[in-house]
Parts: C-alpha cells; structure tokens; sequence
C-alpha cells in the first residue's frame, strides 16, 4: 500500500488529488497537509481516518508517508518537489511541473540523486476529446494533419493565487499546460520554433494576462496553435484540425471534472452536441461522420503511480517528457516578451 500525503486541500488538493488517489487500488490517503484551519476541518470531515498536518515538514517527518502530492501555487513545486524527494519521498507535482526547465532540470536530478519517482499530473492525457482525436489521427481519417487549433475561451476573473503571475506564472500556466503535452504527445516531430502573444489589461484586476496566444511550429512543418482567454463572452471550438484528408472540430471540454466534483467520476457521459465531427475522404469523394468519444478515465493516472511503485511498471508521465513541456514555456515566455518567434535548439 503506498501511503500519500496531499499538501494543500484547496480545489485540486480536496476535488482532484484527494479524490482520485482514494479510488486507485494500492494507495491511499495518509495524511493531508494544509495551513488554514477552514481547510484542515474539511479534511478531516472528508478523511477520517487521514492524519491532518499544518505543514509539509510535518509530513515529511511522517515514515509512513511513501509518497507527496504537491497541490500548492505553482512557485513553490520546484522547492517543495526537491525537499520532499531529498527526505526520500517519491513525489507527484500537480501540472504545470514548475516555473521553468532550469527548475524542471533541477527536479529530475533531485530524483535521480535520491532514486526516487517524480511524475507530474497530467490527468488530460484520459481526456475523452484527446483520446478520440488520437484515435481519429491514427485511423487515418485526416490523412496527414498539417493544422490544430485548440481553444478554451471563457469569461471569468481567476481566483485565488491563479490570478497572481508571481504565484501562477501567467495565464499560459494553467489549462495551456495540458495542451502544450497533449501537443507534444500528437506530433512525432521535434518543435522548431515558438511563438507566444500575450495580452493583458486590467478589467479583472489581475497581472496574469486575459489572453495568450500560442504558436508552435515542428520540424515537420505542423502548425500547431494555442488560445486560453478568460475575457471573452463567446466560446470557439475545443478542437480545429484539418488534414491533407479530412478536418474535424469537436466542441465542448471532457466531462469528468463535473461528474468527480459531484462525487461519482464514473458516471460522467459526453452531449451528443460535443461530440467530434469529421469530415474525411473515401474513394475520392467527401463523407461526414460523427465520432463517438473514446471513453478514459482520469483514475488512470494515479493507479499507474500505485502500480509502479507496488508492480515496477512503466510510469506514463515521466519528468523527462515534461521538461520538453517546460522547454516549450521557457521560449513562450522570451517571446512575448520580445514580440520574437524563438527558435528551439535541434
């Protein structure tokens, strides 16, 4: 059984960690590290039988304690991440992994000093909608995709210490931290080049922007674009991708949060609506299809961490991969700042 110990029981300390390590077979909730005394009563209501900590190094201390979950503001993942595993606790940061690939870098050799697991969590890879447009790029139904598009367009100041750049990072930092992954998951091709338009005002009162605009190219000359806003009234597709063969736009977001916030994961289902329409080439001639979602789960991810640390299997999201992630965010950020396309080493 390996024993977690979440720090932070804020939203995705208390609805995501906390949740989802409880329902993965061979792990369980051992104890919950949090400083607001609101927070550490929730806790316990929530987990009885957790012990309730005021701190990290109270965890730390903890022997049982075989794994920490990092749910804490971004700026603080690299220093937690590295003092955890320096203490021998293997260590699952919440996404984004870190500020920037020079903390990244570091993360990854703190792990391989104390020969420990560092994963970060990239739930989004058992999105519906990134499963079933995986599945529709490898049955060929786009031919060779050339464009993607992907958006999340909503209207909303940020709350907390997500409006907060010093805490954050910036508006990229959140939800875009799944979709550069995903991007690197779905090309098989290096990235060549890295444009990044950020626009910021003050209707919200917030420094981390209200719009960010993402452009990666790869070596194989994929175009591959990313927008999150948080100041428009009127949503666009969740997907764009067109191919030499066909193109697809799928609308809406995977359906799981609402279904695990409710306290049931599994009984998360997909509107017709949302569902992925494709318009694809047979034998010459232009055929429209409708594609039913290829279901995941996000238990995946946190019963791969049990099962490798209890069965030695492979661990799907490893730090190198998202060190690559962070490499894309470095050149983001030195973009816009100098208005710049920043080419990436080869």
């Amino acid at each position: 059984m390996v024993n977690a110990a979440v720090i932070g029981y804020g939203f995705a300390g208390r609805c995501f960690h906390s949740y989802l390590i409880g329902l993965a077979k061979g792990m369980s909730v051992h104890a919950i590290a949090t400083r607001a005394p609101e927070r550490q009563q929730q806790a316990k209501e929530h987990y009885p039988e957790a012990k309730i900590y005021t701190n990290i190094d109270q965890a730390l201390a903890d022997d049982a304690v075989d794994l920490v979950v990092l749910a804490t503001p971004h700026d603080v993942h690299a220093e937690l991440a590295i003092q955890a595993m320096d203490a021998g606790k293997h260590v699952v940061t919440d996404k984004i992994m870190c500020m920037n690939a020079q903390e990244a870098e570091s993360m990854i050799v703190a792990g391989e000093r104390n020969e420990v697991l560092l994963s970060i969590f990239h739930n989004r890879r058992w999105d519906w909608d990134y499963l079933t447009i995986k599945q529709v790029i490898e049955d060929g139904l786009l031919g060779d995709p050339y464009l993607y598009q992907v958006a999340i367009m909503r209207h909303g100041k940020p709350g907390g210490w997500r409006g907060s750049k010093a805490q954050s990072g910036g508006i990229l930092f959140d939800w875009p931290a799944h979709f550069v992954d995903q991007a690197l998951q779905l090309v098989d091709s290096p990235v060549k080049s890295v444009f990044c338009d950020i626009h910021y005002g003050d209707h919200w009162d917030i420094d981390i922007g209200n719009y960010a605009n993402l452009i990666l190219k790869y070596q194989n000359g994929v175009r591959y674009q990313i927008e999150i806003g948080n100041l428009a009234q009127r949503p666009k597709p969740r997907w764009y991708i067109q191919g030499n063969l066909g193109g697809l736009v799928k609308s809406g977001i995977d359906p799981q949060e609402p279904a695990m916030i409710a306290g049931d994961i599994d009984a998360a289902e997909q509107t017709p609506e949302n569902f992925a329409q494709v318009t694809t080439t047979v034998n010459g001639e232009a055929e429209e299809r409708v594609i039913q979602p290829v279901r995941g789960s996000w238990r995946s991810y946190y019963q791969n961490i049990a099962d490798v640390l209890n069965h030695g299997v492979d661990l799907v999201v490893t730090p190198s991969q998202i060190l690559s992630v962070m490499e894309v965010y470095d050149a983001a950020m030195e973009s816009s700042k100098t208005g710049d396309v920043v080419h990436l080493p080869n």
